[in-house]
């Protein structure tokens, strides 16, 4: 699967009927989604970190890029990886080593150690990811005004916009204002020219709803791994008083 049949789930959503991306955390559970139906999936840098013993944000590069190798191995649809801040690659290596992974697909984020980097940097390198990778990935850029907040005095969804197109405009496929309020969804959706990428939680709207706010894709960031190891926790639990 390429980058471009990735970029052509994204295209011509209708309102309550966005491109619902599952996250796995590992190859046994990209097959089962897989083998729900799902046309394309989405790993989650957290939920593959909880997988292999490490604390969110704290996977060594090597892991992180074997983890989704395996996941890309395990199924036959497209994978899009979250690399977080891109564990100080430089550009081409990353483009390298998510392309050697089989991720045809990622997530790249604004934030360094929970700090909001300066946004025409952070454009900066996503036109150098872009013009490492030429068509071979859907970059999806992430913006994390609404996990770190922005500085008193500044409208937190004006800056969100700013950063959003600075982005397109350095060459990203997609925008993910990770965490945004429901409610915002459809101003953003409007001022930005691609796909948006909402977040679903427990707590909040479905993806049909997501949807007809605004998003063209629904991700569900490390919610399903979490939710497998409650389950296994209660089956585990029930396993002792049988």
């Amino acid at each position: 699967m390429t980058a471009s049949d990735l970029r052509a789930l994204h295209l011509s959503r209708t309102p309550g009927d966005p491109l619902v991306l599952p996250g796995p955390w590992d190859a046994a559970s990209a097959r089962v989604l897989a083998d729900a139906g799902f046309p394309a999936l989405a790993t989650p840098s957290a939920g593959i970190a909880a997988s292999l013993g490490y604390e969110d944000g704290a996977t060594p590069a090597a892991e992180m890029f074997a983890a989704v190798g395996r996941i890309a191995r395990a199924v036959s649809v497209p994978v899009s990886a979250d690399i977080e801040a891109g564990y100080g690659l430089a550009p081409r290596e990353l483009v390298e080593r998510l392309l050697g992974a089989g991720a045809v697909g990622c997530n790249l984020e604004d934030t360094v150690d929970g700090v909001l980097v300066d946004a025409r940097w952070q454009a900066d390198r996503l036109a150098e990811v872009r013009a490492a990778a030429g068509d071979k990935l859907f970059v999806n850029a992430r913006v994390d005004t609404y996990v770190t907040g922005v500085p008193e005095g500044t409208d937190q969804e004006a800056e969100t916009v700013r950063r959003a197109l600075l982005y397109v405009a350095a060459g990203a496929d997609g925008v993910y204002p990770i965490m945004a309020p429901p409610e915002a969804l459809p101003r953003l959706a409007a001022a930005v020219p691609v796909p948006l990428n909402a977040l679903a939680r427990p707590d909040g709207p479905g993806p049909r709803r997501l949807g007809e706010l605004g998003a063209a894709r629904v991700t569900f960031g490390p919610g399903l791994q979490r939710r497998a190891m409650a389950a296994l926790g209660e089956f585990a639990t029930g396993l002792r008083t049988a």
